[in-house]
C-alpha cells in the first residue's frame, strides 16, 4: 500500500473539503480507534487485540496543529506501520484512501484568503499560474528621492 498523503492528512485535518472533508477525517479517526489486531504470522502471539494502537497518539497530535508537516508525516507513518501488521486494518485503509482522494483535496491543496485594507486591482485566487496578464501596464517606478546640490547650500 502507499503511504497516505501528508498533504492529504495535514487538509483534512484542517478542516478542507468542508463537509465531506470532516466526514473523511471522522472515517480515518473511527478507523484509527479500532481495535489493533496483530495477525499471528505477523509476530502476534496469538492475533489478538493490543492494547497499545498505533496512529492514535499521531491522530490526536495532527488535530491538535494541522499546519505541522511533520506531525501529519508521523500520521502517516503510523498507518503505514499498522497497515504492515494489521491486514483488515490495511484493506480498510485503503478502501478509506480510495474514496478521500475522490473528493479532490489534492496535494498541494491551495487556501486564498485576501483580508484587511483596501486591495486596488484586481486578485487572482487559485493554484500554478504562468503568463497571466491583466492588460494593464505596469505602475511607474517611485521617483527617485530629491537631494540638494552641494553648490546651492553654500549661499548660506
Amino acid at each position: 500500500m502507499d503511504p497516505v498523503s501528508v498533504a492529504l492528512l495535514g487538509a483534512l485535518a484542517g478542516g478542507a473539503g468542508g463537509e465531506l472533508g470532516q466526514q473523511a477525517w471522522a472515517g480515518l479517526t473511527a478507523l484509527v480507534r479500532r481495535p489493533f489486531r496483530r495477525s499471528a504470522e505477523d509476530g502476534g502471539a496469538d492475533g489478538g487485540a493490543s492494547p497499545v494502537v498505533p496512529g492514535q497518539r499521531e491522530l490526536a497530535r495532527l488535530g491538535e496543529d494541522p499546519g505541522d508537516p511533520r506531525r501529519a508525516q508521523e500520521l502517516s507513518a503510523a498507518l503505514a506501520r499498522r497497515a504492515l501488521w494489521d491486514i483488515g486494518f490495511r484493506h480498510d485503509l485503503e478502501a478509506w484512501y480510495t474514496r478521500t482522494r475522490t473528493l479532490g483535496i489534492e496535494e498541494g491543496a491551495v487556501r486564498n484568503t485576501v483580508s484587511g485594507g483596501t486591495q486596488n486591482g484586481p486578485v487572482l485566487q487559485g493554484r500554478d499560474f504562468s503568463g497571466v496578464s491583466f492588460g494593464a501596464p505596469a505602475p511607474p517606478p517611485p521617483p527617485a528621492p530629491r537631494t540638494a546640490a552641494p553648490d546651492e547650500d553654500a549661499g548660506d
